[in-house]
């Protein structure tokens, strides 16, 4: 980001030592130097406050989906009838047409013509 060599950091040290002098600039230093922890420190908590945010935000958006699948369910549930005693007995009732459908040994009652003498 900052692209600052060591010819600028030079400059900006002889700059400050000018200013400053040399009984204050030591003091000015450590007060620079604890200035630019407490920045950094501020950015880091600000930083990790968002990226909890962001997960907060990611774990509600989880749960709106979940509730509306959950909702999207019950109203499926609530449009299709209920199942009925007849749809719980239908798999009984193959069985017994099988049954009566089983071939016999007697012949089927069709009406046989009259016969000529």
């Amino acid at each position: 980001m900052f692209e600052i060599g060591f010819s600028e950091l030079l400059l900006v040290g002889l700059v400050a030592l000018i200013v400053f002098g040399p009984e204050r600039l030591p003091g000015a230093a450590r007060t620079a130097g604890l200035w630019i922890g407490r920045l950094k420190r501020s950015f880091n908590a600000i930083k990790q406050e968002v990226e909890r945010e962001i997960g907060a935000d990611e774990i509600r958006r989880q749960l709106h989906n979940e509730q509306i699948l959950q909702m999207e369910r019950e109203l499926k549930q609530s449009i299709l009838p209920p199942p009925t005693v007849e749809a719980e007995a239908s798999p009984a009732q193959p069985a017994a047409p099988q049954a009566a459908t089983a071939p016999t040994a007697t012949p089927p009652a069709t009406p046989e013509p009259p016969r000529q003498p």
